[in-house]
């Protein structure tokens, strides 16, 4: 048998593990030379884990053979390192792209990226010993006594349970977060945004770090409570009162020298961190022997050091709850003193940007440092319940001796009855001193206890600040997010977080500061709970964490525990801290932050629009719930924005509108892109909602019949398509006139309504900036750029008549005008010349004209016309020429415009036919009848019965006019208009003629008119006839709305 060229070596059963840890062992496996390998005398020195070549030769790199990129680390990088693997372009060879892309897409770099500048910590100098410093704070050596007194031991482990409990969920759900790609600066911050969006993140994040800020004035007043202790056992009245003075100046100056040490630098700040952890740890170790030791002498047996003893630890394990510390205490409120303690497994996440490996560093730094600290605590809280009593007199005559033999100690308890005890767990926050075998050693332990916690507080605070500023979420921080220094330090960040902090050190005492930011950690360890329990159960592809011990619901259940414990530590605490956090997700919310980091909560939306998507399609169609679904053939939207702003008028908010973009030449994916992205960008400054879509490659017939068949989905589909009316039929070639004809066929075919706008001034403007419409309106400079209209889209001359100058006073009608309007017979109106003034002001607009680079010019007047949909309308009418039932889509569209606060002035009066001259009265109730069951709100409606008569000898000539390009023998014989047709639809035709001269009577000063669309019916109707109809019966009119519904009903009398 042949032998195999290439060999691949096996996988041995104890190799057969996890992938990720498979991968873990590959990554930490030292790198060795083939060379070395020879040395050695191997006679493979490759891998068991590559496939290799028996008889391999290198020649030539990979690169110089392919333009294909291997899987490297760097091209999935989001940053400036990151390289850039060959686009699909590229590889495909799409002719599309230009010699200028390719070069740019060849421009890859080929070393390694730089690695970044600063000092990286590890898991034990960079999470252990912070967590450790952080959890070990003020209450180690002056509350955990006092904790005892009141809960007794037995509550007091539950308490140190139920924060463990909520600590170590908690610290589980952050590991998983951590671990599920890359932890930059910002800790907290970072986690929640990355995780559940800006809106949570920010929140969490700024009262995270005040939480933080004042964690460290605690501290810090801890400290100063300790060094007053020291003075007066000293015999020293201190610097002013030894009290709460001496606390805020000493305060002052330590919240200072913390703030530069900080400053100075991580590998400073860490020095700093290793020589207190060994006091801190030597402290503990001192009072534990010291207990064991036992007391020794009878001065401190009076003051409450007895020992460890059978009887003391069975007096102190019940709770006691007294009045202390200027209330009546229970388990909660000692509870709420305590949980400050443990509140610093997210030390190592806030400086994750300094971390050479966060996601595998702060699961096991973390995990480590709180089992640690818990056993701690539990110890501690054994040794002072069982070695030192809850009251003490502190005087030795209150002892029993016998032969110079201490017999009984409990005379000491007794002060309780007398007036007060000055000594014991109740009253002395100084017993540990007492109980340690070195009594100095335990203040230096609480020296480094809280100054090493307000040092963690104050270098995680202004790191997490410049995270916030870098994000821009809130644009106050972004002054104290400047960084300084070749390691970006955010000096501005220290000053911030020094003010918030001495402003709560004024306060200066330790009790009253504890409890309030309880709760601001517990909220911010309940979003991490929710955050993990959120992506967990949405479960998007992204999510992978390496760390696996967690649970979604046991996520959840840490989340509801936090929120539970708030609210019985303190609800009025509670819901301050829910209205904070309220207002600040509202400010995010509002500001629209434009950022994307793939959060959850963008893969929840996903999901939901897409099982609602689902469940719509599952549901039938109902008449009470129909809304217009718009498809606007308008090219690029920022060229026909009265299109669109009409559109929008119609949707809002509460239904689908689609602007579609036909291009007829083939578009690369990154010019198609280019087109939609920017399309989206000026529908969202012009807050339209909107979405945007391109086709290229396609004739407009072709691209617009591809649209309304495959646009949206399921039930999120258009049924109406709106297009602008072709002002240049008849001057375009024959086969343009044709695709624009074709369109309707192709609409009504496919059951789509249509709707078709003309307005005066023509549309096609290019791409107007807001800025210069202002300056049309309200006389702000500036030449006002427009582009030359594109040759694919066939409807691209829209007609804008200019809106009335005299608004009327809005009319509104009971129910009962409903049915009592007046009917009478239309009769033409003789046409009112304008009189000088409005002629001079008529040219004075004329006068005012923006020309762009390209030479096109525009009217002051003209540009005001594109805006007519988007302006407020302060009265007139709306005219609703009710010809013919489609379903009632006429009569709907026009009622939703008038709803719109902009148009809320414009009066809707109605025009209908009457069929029977004879029956009038019973038309015109019927109709009212009609509109009134609707609930349709109108000022006048008005009866047609003349519609049958012979136009007027100047209508026909114009008529004549309009069409005589398409019946003279000179003209295309493909677009004539045969004299069959013209005498085969001479009545319809009269019919349109007539309607101009009504509408011409009726509707001149009207602010918008809406008419039924003729319906174009096929192999009937000739495309040069069908549109010199709608130029007669639309010329020289306010800007005017065809309307032809599928004839499927969209209103209902039914409940």
């Amino acid at each position: 048998m042949e032998d195999n060229r290439f060999a691949i070596s096996s996988v041995e059963s104890e190799s057969k593990k996890n992938g990720i840890h498979m991968g873990a062992s590959i990554i930490s496996r030292p790198l060795r030379s083939s060379v070395e390998a020879a040395e050695r005398g191997e006679a493979n020195g490759q891998s068991e884990t590559w496939l290799h070549d028996a008889g391999w030769r290198r020649k030539r790199s990979l690169a110089q053979l392919t333009r294909e990129a291997l899987p490297r680390l760097e091209n999935y990088r989001n940053s400036k390192r990151a390289l850039k693997r060959p686009s699909l372009g590229e590889l495909h060879g799409d002719h599309l792209i230009t010699e200028e892309d390719e070069k740019t897409q060849n421009q890859r770099e080929t070393k390694s990226p730089t690695p970044a500048h600063g000092i990286k910590l590890g898991w034990i100098q960079g999470v252990l010993i912070p967590c450790l410093l952080n959890i070990w704070g003020v209450m180690l050596f002056l509350r955990i006594s006092w904790v005892v007194s009141q809960a007794g031991i037995g509550w007091s482990l539950v308490i140190v349970a139920i924060s463990a409990v909520v600590c170590v969920i908690t610290t589980l759900s952050m590991s998983a977060i951590c671990t599920n790609g890359e932890v930059k600066g910002g800790g907290i911050y970072y986690i929640i945004s990355r995780s559940l969006g800006p809106e949570f993140g920010a929140s969490v994040g700024i009262i995270f770090a005040f939480a933080n800020a004042v964690a460290a004035s605690m501290n810090t007043i801890g400290f100063c409570d300790s060094l007053n202790t020291l003075l007066r056992e000293l015999g020293n009245s201190g610097i002013i009162d030894n009290g709460y003075n001496d606390v805020r100046i000493v305060g002052t100056i330590a919240l200072v020298v913390m703030c530069i040490i900080c400053a100075v630098g991580m590998d400073w700040e860490s020095k700093a961190q290793n020589f207190l952890i060994a006091i801190i740890v030597g402290a503990i170790v001192d009072f534990i022997v010291g207990t064991l030791m036992g007391p020794r002498s009878n001065e401190e047996i009076s003051k409450g050091f007895v020992g460890l003893s059978k009887s003391t630890f069975s007096k102190n394990i019940g709770a006691d709850y007294t009045f202390s510390e200027g209330k009546y205490q229970d388990f909660f409120s000692v509870f709420a003193i305590f949980f400050p303690s443990v509140t610093g497994i997210q030390a190592g996440a806030n400086i994750s940007g300094d971390l050479k490996d966060p996601a595998s560093a702060i699961p096991k730094g973390t995990l480590l440092a709180l089992l640690i600290s818990m056993l701690s605590y539990a110890l501690m809280v054994l040794f002072a319940g069982g070695g030192a009593l809850r009251d003490a007199s502190g005087n030795i005559t209150d002892l029993v001796f016998n032969n110079g033999t201490l017999v009984d100690y409990e005379g000491v308890m007794n002060c309780r009855d007398k007036g007060g005890c000055e000594f014991g767990l109740h009253t002395s926050y100084s017993v540990m001193q007492l109980m340690s075998a070195w009594g100095p050693f335990i203040y230096a332990g609480c020296w480094a206890a809280t100054l090493s916690t307000a040092l963690t507080n104050l270098l995680s605070v202004p790191r997490l600040i410049q995270a916030l500023g870098v994000d821009r979420i809130y644009p106050g921080l972004i002054f104290f997010a400047k960084p300084y220094g070749r390691t970006g330090e955010p000096y501005r960040g220290y000053v911030l977080t020094f003010l918030v902090s001495f402003t709560f050190l004024i306060i200066a005492d330790l009790n009253t500061v504890a409890p309030l930011i309880s709760n601001f950690y517990l909220a911010s360890y309940a979003l991490i709970n929710y955050c993990t329990f959120h992506a967990a159960l949405v479960r998007p592809l992204g999510w992978r964490p390496t760390f696996r011990y967690y649970n979604v619901w046991v996520s959840l259940l840490g989340c509801l525990m936090c929120v539970a414990i708030m609210i019985l530590i303190s609800w009025e605490t509670s819901l301050i801290t829910f209205a904070i956090f309220l207002v600040l997700y509202l400010i995010v919310l509002y500001r629209k932050p434009d950022v994307n980091w793939g959060s959850s909560t963008q893969a929840q939306t996903y999901k939901t629009a897409l099982s609602s998507a689902h469940k719509l399609a599952r549901t039938g169609d109902h008449v009470k719930n129909y809304w217009p679904q718009l498809l606007v053939l308008a090219g690029r939207p920022q060229h026909r924005p009265a299109l669109v702003d009409l559109g929008h008028l119609i949707t809002k908010a509460g239904s689908l509108m689609i602007v579609a973009d036909i291009v007829q030449s083939k578009l690369s994916y990154k010019d198609r892109a280019h087109r939609i992205h920017s399309g989206d960008e000026w529908l969202r400054g012009r807050k339209v909602r909107a979405f945007c879509t391109a086709v290229s490659g396609f004739s407009f017939e072709s691209g617009a019949r591809a649209l309304m068949q495959a646009a949206g989905v399921g039930r999120l589909a258009p049924n109406v398509l709106l297009m602008g009316y072709k002002a240049d039929w008849n001057t375009v070639p024959t086969s343009e006139l044709e695709s624009y004809f074709n369109v309707l066929h192709t609409a009504f075919e496919t059951k789509l309504a249509v709707a078709i706008v003309r307005v005066s001034g023509g549309l096609d403007s290019g791409a107007p900036d807001d800025a210069g419409v202002r300056g049309a309106r309200g006389g702000r400079g500036g030449e006002l750029r427009v582009r030359a209209p594109s040759i694919m889209h066939a409807d691209s001359d829209l007609d804008i008549r200019s809106p009335d100058s005299h608004p009327a006073s809005r009319n509104n009608l009971s129910a009962l005008a409903l049915t009592t309007s007046r009917s009478f017979t239309i009769s033409e109106k003789s046409d009112t010349k304008p009189n000088k003034k409005d002629k001079k002001n008529l040219d004075f607009h004329h006068q005012i004209v923006y020309k762009s680079s390209s030479g096109v010019e525009l009217s002051s007047e003209n540009l005001t016309h594109k805006s007519t949909f988007l302006e407020k309308q302060e009265g007139g009418t709306i005219d609703v020429w009710w010809l013919y039932d489609d379903g009632g889509l006429t009569m709907l569209l026009p009622y939703i415009i008038s709803q719109r606060a902009a148009w809320a002035r414009c009066r809707l009066r109605v025009f209908a036919l009457a069929n029977r001259r004879h029956e009038l009265e019973l038309e015109e109730r019927n109709m009212a009848n009609l509109l009134s069951k609707f609930r349709i709100d109108y000022s006048s409606l008005t009866m047609v019965q003349d519609i049958t008569e012979a136009p007027q000898p100047d209508t026909k000539e114009l008529f004549e006019e309009v069409i005589k390009k398409f019946t003279s023998e000179d003209g295309d014989e493909e677009a004539l208009i045969s004299k069959a047709e013209r005498t085969n639809l001479a009545e319809k035709t009269n019919r349109q003629l007539r309607l101009r001269e009504l509408l011409l009577a009726n509707s001149k000063d009207a602010k918008l008119v809406v008419m039924s669309l003729p319906m174009p019916r096929k192999g009937s109707v000739s495309a040069p006839l069908y549109m010199s109809w709608l130029e007669m019966m639309s010329r020289d009119l306010p800007p005017m709305l065809f309307v032809r519904g599928n004839q499927t009903s969209v209103l209902t009398f039914y409940s």
